[in-house]
C-alpha cells in the first residue's frame, strides 16, 4: 500500500503522458514530409553507411512532419524568450539608471549655491 502512494507521482511526472505542443504547422509541415520521404527513399536506393545517414536523417524529417513538434525548434524558441526577456530587463535598468542620473543632477543643481 505505501509502495503504491510513494510512486503515484512519479507515474504522473513521465513524459510521455503529456503530448508537446505542435510548433511545426502549415509549409513547413508539409515540407518536413516530403523532405523526409524523399531523404528516405534516397538513403533505401544509396545503400551503405551513408544511405543509412540519410535513412535516419529522412526519418526524423518525417517524425517531425508526422508529429507536428520539434525539439530543436523548442529549444530555439525558448532560448529566443530567454534573450528577450534579459533585453528587456537591461533596458529597464538603462531607464532606471537615466533616471537616476536626471535626479542626482537635480539634487546637485538644489544644493550649489
Amino acid at each position: 500500500m505505501s509502495d503504491s502512494k510513494t510512486l503515484k507521482p512519479m507515474i504522473e511526472s513521465t513524459p510521455f503522458q503529456t503530448q508537446p505542443t505542435q510548433n511545426v504547422q502549415g509549409w513547413e509541415r508539409i515540407g518536413s514530409l516530403a523532405g523526409g520521404v524523399v531523404m528516405m527513399g534516397k538513403g533505401i536506393r544509396r545503400g551503405g553507411f551513408f544511405g543509412l545517414i540519410q535513412v535516419a536523417i529522412g526519418g526524423v524529417a518525417l517524425a517531425r512532419g508526422i508529429s507536428g513538434h520539434s525539439s530543436a525548434k523548442s529549444l530555439l524558441e525558448k532560448s529566443r524568450q530567454d534573450m528577450n526577456s534579459v533585453r528587456t530587463r537591461i533596458e529597464r535598468a538603462g531607464e532606471e539608471l537615466k533616471n537616476l542620473k536626471t535626479r542626482a543632477e537635480v539634487a546637485a543643481e538644489k544644493t550649489a549655491p
